[in-house]
């Protein structure tokens, strides 16, 4: 990348600065490189150390970060500069020498060398100043990089420092990981820079292997090649990342396999590219009988335990016995390598197969009373107690779905019990995918199993239907679990912090909402009991009284997820549309078909006209006081009031038939016969009229014409 800032001067060298470490934290590396990068040339810039045409290349392997900087310069030009200092009358005595207090701010200002007699006075307007001005001399590189690496290690995202002491046994520093050599090269010639104890010079170490002497490092344009053909390294983060990818793939296509497509691939290829500084790829196998264990649990123990790439029939999805390692040992014969992972493998295998037979030799519905002794939250009672929660809210919602609730009684029940297993206890991310395997096993309904197994998903991403009606109904069921109990002991989320996933699990039961809608069984037309707000009370009673639940929760509860799908629809349509749906507070399943009909209201000609009437009513109606119960139409003598109510009584039926059905692009789009009546009363009323009778009866015409306008939308808000 490019800086903006220019300096004129020559001696225009690369830069290199290198922090050699113990081995950084893996799954920070790239982040900490990138920073460190940013941040130390971000310093030479405001300084005027760097040309317009420098480029900044971050460079990290698993014992260094490093960052090569191009067109740097040895000194910034000089820079003329004015400072106001201070009144005269403060800065001189009688005398005409300078205070004290003068003094003073020459020091703080680098300005002590100036004398009086240098000193120019100017006049403000109000009193006389006294100013310093004249060239400084621009920075120096030599002076500069320590204060760079300072800001850079600074600036660096570690949550938690190391404490360690230097090799004088009595100084002590405070880094991610103890460093133990520094570089700073200007082009050829050491700068001298100190930074964590550390002195800079050229020396630097290549692979902890294959090149067992210090490398002296030429210059800085040097520091990659070297690093490469002496030290067996590749310095650059993003090349050897490249470099593991392209030869991942190439062996896999040779093995006619795939790495899959899930996004865990992307993370791992990070993490294994924070590990080596050589890479080489290779293949191992473990015994095909390991596949009759479930997938999920062998590619977990090898991505998360042994940092391996398993390997997949690219047809099917389904795993192979192949699985690919990424070495920090590019050698000739890699066999004792690859036999190692292999021998080291083979026992985690091992495990989990002896885990999942083991589990299966015990029902799950033999393992729910064990969930006593599993404990949720310690203010909301046990996994037990919590699964009776699910049940009672199950059962509600499968009544307002107006659905067998059976085979989500029966999932709800077996939901967590698969907590209380071995592999679950091994693995805590395969809970509920390892519930659905040993509901199959036990025998269970295909709605069952796939309600288990679907429960921890984030997002319900496909229109729901019969056959997934169940697990549909227990993901909506934990969520409003989740979300009234925790709200309810006042643990709602803080700022960034929310520890038990609230915003998720507001918009996992938004989308699951948003699905039944797709799937037709919420219907916009439908007079449903399924709202957003029953649904939260609901939950709220599985509690029962002996939880002392917070008064306010379920109507706290429901404004967050509210706010929750307003934030997400803004990305989607106009805020006008948004904010006009959201102030009428309608149920959640109509929000999204309101906010479309309204965005296409919004492109009519007659759209301007009566928000900005309806805006006008408004008002008029907050101000009113005392409105007649029902309007007297024979208190209406004006032709244009007797025609604005014609119109109202012949479309409002229209207007509420639609409204009732679900089409509210229509019902809105019928009230464009309105805006010629609404025009021309306003032109010739006086609704503020001094008859109080007529002012009453006008108001209320106006109100009646103020329900009728705003019942799929306020469409005031649809103009500024």
């Amino acid at each position: 990348m490019s800086t903006p800032n220019i300096s004129n001067t020559t001696n225009h060298e690369s830069l290199l600065v290198e922090l050699q470490t113990e081995e950084l934290p893996p799954k920070s590396l790239k982040r900490l490189s990138e920073t460190f990068a940013q941040a130390l040339s971000q310093h030479l810039v405001d300084k005027g150390l760097l040309s317009a045409d420098s480029v900044i290349t971050p460079l990290a392997t698993p014992r260094r970060l490093a960052v090569h900087i191009t067109a740097v310069a040895q000194a910034a030009a000089d820079q003329a500069y004015t400072e106001k200092l201070m009144p005269v009358k403060v800065g001189l005595d009688e005398n005409g020498q300078a205070t004290p207090a003068l003094l003073k701010k020459l020091a703080a200002k680098g300005l002590e060398h100036l004398d009086v007699g240098s000193l120019q006075t100017i006049d403000d307007g109000k009193q006389p100043y006294l100013v310093a001005s004249g060239t400084a001399p621009g920075a120096r590189l030599a002076n500069t990089v320590d204060a760079a690496l300072a800001a850079a290690l600074q600036a660096l995202p570690i949550p938690k420092v190391m404490r360690y002491q230097l090799a004088d046994g009595q100084t002590s520093v405070s880094f991610v990981r103890p460093a133990h050599g520094l570089i700073i090269l200007h082009g050829d010639k050491i700068v001298a820079g100190h930074t964590l104890g550390l002195t800079a010079n050229r020396i630097t170490l290549g692979h902890r292997f294959l090149a067992t002497q210090p490398l002296s490092i030429a210059s800085a344009d040097r520091y990659v090649s070297q690093l490469a053909t002496e030290g067996h390294v590749t310095a650059s983060f993003t090349a050897r990342r490249a470099l593991i990818e392209a030869s991942l793939l190439a062996k896999a296509a040779e093995l006619g396999a795939c790495l899959g497509q899930d996004p865990e691939v992307e993370s791992l290829l990070d993490e294994v590219t924070s590990l080596v500084e050589a890479p080489a790829v290779y293949v191992g196998a473990f015994e095909p009988r390991f596949l009759e264990v479930p997938q999920e649990c062998l590619i977990l123990t090898m991505r998360l335990n042994q940092k391996y790439f398993p390997l997949f029939n690219p047809e099917t999805g389904r795993l192979t016995h192949q699985f690919l390692i990424v070495s920090n040992m590019p050698i000739a014969d890699p066999s004792a390598i690859i036999t190692g992972n292999e021998r080291v493998i083979r026992p985690r295998l091992a495990d989990a197969e002896f885990f999942y037979l083991t589990d299966k030799r015990q029902p799950l519905i033999d393992r729910v009373s064990a969930l006593d002794t599993i404990v949720y939250h310690n203010k909301l009672g046990t996994q037990r107690a919590r699964i009776e929660r699910f049940r009672q809210i199950v059962a509600w919602l499968a009544q307002a779905l107006d659905t067998s609730g059976a085979d989500a009684d029966r999932a709800a029940l077996l939901a967590k019990a698969d907590l209380t297993t071995l592999m679950v206890g091994e693995f805590p991310e395969l809970q509920g995918v390892m519930g659905s395997y040993y509901a199959r096993a036990d025998g269970e309904s295909k709605a069952v199993i796939n309600a288990i197994e679907r429960q921890y998903q984030i997002r319900w991403h496909a229109p729901v239907t019969e056959s997934d009606m169940a697990g549909t109904i227990l993901f909506m069921a934990e969520r409003a679990e989740t979300l009234v109990g925790i709200w309810g002991i006042g643990l709602a989320p803080t700022g960034e912090r929310d520890p038990f996933g609230l915003r998720r699990a507001a918009l996992s039961l938004i989308s699951a909402f948003e699905q039944l809608i797709a799937g037709g069984h919420l219907p916009l037309s439908m007079q449903t009991n399924l709202t957003l707000e029953n649904l939260l009370a609901a939950a709220r009673a599985s509690f029962g009284d002996a939880l002392n639940l917070l008064p306010d929760t379920v109507t706290d509860v429901a404004q967050f997820v509210r706010e929750r799908y307003r934030n997400q629809l803004l990305g989607q349509h106009a805020r006008e549309a948004i904010e006009a749906v959201f102030a009428l507070d309608p149920p959640l399943h109509q929000i999204e078909a309101r906010i479309q009909a309204a965005e296409a209201f919004m492109q009519t000609p007659e759209a301007p006209s009566l928000a900005a009437a309806n805006k006008r009513i408004g008002n008029l109606l907050k101000k009113a006081s005392d409105l007649p119960a029902a309007l007297n139409p024979t208190a209406l003598q004006e032709d244009a009031e007797k025609t604005l109510l014609k119109q109202i009584q012949s479309i409002a039926p229209i207007v509420d038939q639609f409204v009732g059905a679900g089409e509210y692009g229509q019902a809105l789009s019928t009230l464009a016969t309105l805006k010629a009546p609404v025009d021309r009363f306003f032109d010739e009323i006086m609704v503020m009229a001094d008859d109080l009778e007529i002012r009453r009866q006008r108001l209320a015409l106006l109100s009646n014409l103020h329900r009728l306008m705003n019942q799929v939308a306020d469409i005031s808000r649809l103009v500024a």
